[in-house]
């Protein structure tokens, strides 16, 4: 007779653990490194969404100081100095930091001597969740924004 040759069947056992234990682990470094991956991108997303309610919320500030100046807040120095430390005060952790400045001044617009509007400026450092390195890309870190109030003077 003619020899049927069949093919070989695969290990089973303590042969098999040897003969396929080369690939042990590498799934462990694969998914360590998209894991890692991930996280950069959360983090990346979370410091533009915490970048942008940071400048929301200055703005905000900057314009409510600005408009309590205008609508009878008082226009002299001391006054402004007040509201804009109540301003920095208002926004929390992120109005006591050194870094955060809001200011308001008066301007005379039409030069009859008399300030027309009261401009306001605000500067802060958003929180970080990123390294520097890598959060200096994305633009947030500083964010500033300004306000501009016409002063409401009875005629």
């Amino acid at each position: 007779g003619h020899l049927i040759r069949r093919p070989p069947r695969p290990a089973v056992g303590p042969r098999a653990r040897r003969v396929r234990g080369g690939d042990r682990g590498v799934g462990v470094v694969g998914t360590s490194i998209g894991f890692l991956v991930f996280l950069l991108f959360l983090y990346g997303a979370l410091q533009v969404v915490i970048g942008l309610y940071a400048t929301s919320v200055l703005r905000a500030v900057v314009h409510d100081a600005a408009a309590r100046a205008a609508a009878g807040g008082g226009t002299d120095p001391a006054s402004l100095e007040r509201i804009a430390a109540d301003a920095e005060a208002s926004l929390g952790a992120m109005g006591r930091r050194p870094s955060t400045v809001v200011s308001l001044e008066v301007v005379d617009e039409d030069g009859d001597g008399v300030g027309d509007v009261v401009v306001g400026r605000g500067r802060a450092v958003p929180p970080r969740f990123v390294p520097p390195s890598i959060g200096g890309m994305l633009g947030f870190e500083e964010v500033r924004a300004g306000a501009r109030v016409r002063i409401e003077r009875v005629r």
